[in-house]
Formats: structure tokens, sequence, C-alpha cells
């Protein structure tokens, strides 16, 4: 699968210019973390990487091969679940494998105690709280063991407590072996979580660094306006 490269990404819906030129280099490791203002794309370039989105122009090379058949999971801002047990939506994402029923139960289970959620297993996942909802879409990612996960504001819409589960668990399946990219909007989570970050405004990728460099000396004029901007204490950059 890796590496993944996207050339010339151009996505226009109705005339409306939403990628533009998207050009981005993605190798087998880490945490990297896109960040730009609202409109900018970000979700859409998750949306094409996944496959739900095909774009206008462009092309993606998943080394050198067409877009994989497995090993891509994606977890929204806001979840998708069914009206059955926690158990049950962790392992949906296993149907496609073909397991067994005991072994999509047992792996569904093993993911559902590494996010604290195996108490749970038999309640109605619509019981849960937004925090819970998120681990359980976490854990429904998990259980695929996917190569490539892709996270679209996680924790958007969660307290500072929860916030901290989900990057806890983040973190863990970056080290079990996937690679991840995930969309937010708040810097400091970027700064606790990535390994290197992506800036897109209007479509287009104005700047790529390690995540220290980044925030530390960010090289664009547009990127030092949106992390003055975003952060809430002041921030002073070197001339």
């Amino acid at each position: 699968m890796f590496p993944i490269r996207l050339s010339n990404i151009h996505f226009t819906p109705g005339g409306r210019a939403v990628l533009c030129g998207v050009d981005l280099d993605i190798d087998a490791e880490g945490i990297t973390v896109i960040i730009g203002p609202n409109g900018a794309g970000k979700t859409v370039l998750l949306r094409v990487l996944a496959g739900l989105q095909a774009p206008d122009d462009g092309a993606i090379a998943w080394n050198g091969d067409g877009l994989p058949t497995a090993g891509i999971a994606m977890v929204f801002q806001h979840p998708v679940l069914l009206r059955s047990s926690v158990l049950h939506n962790a392992g949906l994402g296993l149907t496609p494998l073909g397991l067994s029923r005991p072994e999509t139960r047992r792996r569904a289970m093993q993911t559902l105690e590494r996010v604290g959620l195996a108490h749970r297993a038999g309640d109605s996942a619509r019981r849960l709280s937004g925090g819970e909802r998120q681990r359980l879409a976490l854990a429904r990612a998990w259980a695929m063991r996917p190569r490539l996960l892709l996270l679209d504001e996680p924790t958007a819409a969660l307290d500072p407590s929860a916030t901290e589960a989900v990057e806890t668990i983040v973190r863990e399946i970056r080290t079990d072996g996937a690679r991840i990219l995930m969309t937010t909007h708040n810097l400091g989570q970027a700064m606790r979580i990535s390994d290197d970050v992506v800036f897109l405004d209007r479509g287009r990728v104005i700047e790529r660094a390690p995540s220290s460099r980044f925030f530390a000396r960010p090289q664009t004029a547009e990127a030092k306006l949106f992390i003055q901007g975003e952060l809430p204490w002041r921030v002073a950059f070197d001339s």
C-alpha cells in the first residue's frame, strides 16, 4: 500500500473548487495531522483517500497499484452506529473478511477491551455517551487491523476527558502498526499527537513539516497567520 502518492488531485463539484491540485506523499509510519481553515478541503481529502469520493482530476498511486480492496478504515466526526449491541457494532467492519462468528466475536471483544468498553459489550450502542461512541467507532476500525486509518475530527464534540481518552487510543493504534491521517481544528491536539503536519488552505497543500518545526517555525505567511489566530495564547515568530 505504501508509499501512497497523490498527484494533482482536483475536486470541483458544481464548478466550486474544493481541492485544487493536491500533491502529497504518504509513507508507511506515523501520525499525520491535516489542519487548515474551514472549507480548506480536509474532509474531502480523507474521503478521496478512502475511496468514498472520486476526484475530478489527478491520480493516486498506492505503491504503484490501484485502490486497495482492504486495509483502509475511516472514522467520522459523528460515527454511524446501529440499534444493536456494542459488541455487534464493534464487529461490523469484520463482515467483509469472511471470519467465523467465534473469531469475529473474539476480535471485537479484544478491541472493546483495549478501548475500555468491554463492560458495555451487551448494551445498546445508542445508550453510550459521545466519548464512548467515538471509542466504539475506533474499536470497530481497530478490529479490522487497518494499514491506513483516516480520522475526521474524531474529538470535535468531546470534552477534555473524552478527548484525552481518544488521543490515547489513537496513539495505541499507531503503535499497533497503522498509518494514521487525521484532521482536527484543535491545534493543541495537533501539537500533542502528530509526527508531521499538513497545512491545507483553499484546497491546496501550503506547507508540510515535522510537527515540532511547523509549530515553532512555520515557513509560509498563511501558516503563521493561521497558528496565531487559532491558538489560545499569543504566538510570536522570529523574523
